[in-house]
């Protein structure tokens, strides 16, 4: 019984807010603009605020940290510069079926972890 009353108040303000914003289409439309506006501004301001102040400082952890010096770290071992593309130098392609291109294996961006390998549990004592 409860949420049934809660739905009916929901539907009844956004009724109203339906009404009111066609009311004030049709009588002001540039104050209707104007309104629309300053709330929009308002949201992003109130986000930001919220953003900066409480969402921002819990990400800066320690496990956060680390794992940016990881991802620099990988940056700096495996970057590859593209090479240069000349204007007026042209490449032919091969045309004999004899010549295949080699496939070159990317090298995987990851790091090994030591870790507690021997307090491995038994698997067959299940």
């Amino acid at each position: 019984m409860k949420r049934k009353s809660i739905s009916i108040a929901v539907y009844m303000i956004i009724g109203l807010a339906t009404i009111g914003l066609l009311t004030q289409l049709f009588t002001k439309p540039a104050n209707l603009i104007n309104n629309m506006f300053i709330s929009i501004g308002f949201g992003v301001v109130l986000f930001a605020i919220i953003y900066f102040v409480f969402i921002r400082k819990k990400s800066s952890s320690n496990e956060m940290k680390k794992y940016k010096q990881a991802v620099k770290q990988s940056k700096a071992k495996y970057h590859q510069q593209k090479p240069a593309y000349k204007a007026n130098a042209t490449k032919q392609q091969p045309t004999s079926p004899t010549l295949r291109k080699k496939k070159h294996k990317r090298a995987a961006h990851l790091r090994v972890i030591e870790g507690n390998k021997h307090k491995r549990k038994d698997r067959a004592s299940f």
